[in-house]
């Protein structure tokens, strides 16, 4: 493995390929949320909603990202203001166990929280590619399908970066390692990553509360923590 700060690529662009490439890339990003366990049940009672405190772990990185449109916004525009959940990810990634495994579990959030119109546009979801090479704006919009309508009640991001250099500060700051898994004997990039997958919980001061890995992704505890937050901020949902 190599870590991703020795890879510094220049622009994420890819060669044109046509429906082809964006067809195969469609089944590949359907199989592998489709091949995604299903996300993890809680085995205990969860404290009440709004009876516990999450604590101040750090400051959410900034840097610049792109968001389905190519537009440049500074990650802040999508870690202020709302309540925020945001991981890490790469588009083709096969793994059950990672990415996929967040994409589901976004998917039910987005869900569940819609279901209670007191939460519409208090609450955002963000998925940032650390790929930029292959996740442009043109993929990740593919990849989010009727996710990241407009008008959704709960905003679901999908960003990149420009390049890989503006890509790392965002990593570093967040505590996100990455790795690029290198063929041994061509010393080839195999096209896949290892990563810790991990999910940071942000209030809407930008203030990351909560970090959760796989062991601890489950959407009724995240579901809990997102509302707890807000009530802290004086939100009534009830």
């Amino acid at each position: 493995m190599t870590p991703l700060a020795t890879a510094l690529v220049g622009p994420a662009r890819l060669p044109d390929r046509g429906g082809v490439f964006l067809l195969a890339l469609a089944l590949l990003l359907h199989a592998g949320v489709a091949a995604a366990a299903a996300p993890a049940q809680l085995e205990f009672e969860p404290p009440a909603l709004g009876t516990y405190e999450l604590q101040r772990i750090m400051r959410a990185a900034d840097g610049r990202v792109l968001d389905t449109a190519g537009r440049t916004h500074g990650l802040s525009r999508f870690t202020g203001g709302k309540v925020t959940l945001l991981s890490f990810i790469y588009s083709s990634c096969a793994d059950p166990g990672g990415c996929p495994y967040a994409y589901m579990v976004f998917h039910q959030l987005q869900t569940r929280l819609e279901r209670n119109p007191r939460l519409a546009g208090l609450v955002r979801l963000v998925s940032l590619s650390f790929d930029p090479v292959r996740d442009t704006p043109e993929v990740l919009a593919l990849y989010a399908g009727d996710h990241a309508r407009a008008g959704r009640p709960v905003e679901w991001a999908f960003l990149t970066t420009g390049t890989v250099k503006d890509l790392l500060p965002i990593l570093d700051g967040f505590g996100q390692d990455v790795f690029l898994d290198i063929d041994p004997a061509s010393g080839e990039h195999l096209g896949t990553y290892s990563h810790v997958l991990k999910v940071f919980l942000i209030d809407r001061e930008r203030t990351v509360r909560e970090i959760y890995t796989t062991t601890y992704l489950m959407p009724e505890m995240v579901y809990n923590d997102i509302v707890t937050l807000l009530l802290e901020a004086g939100h009534k949902l009830e």
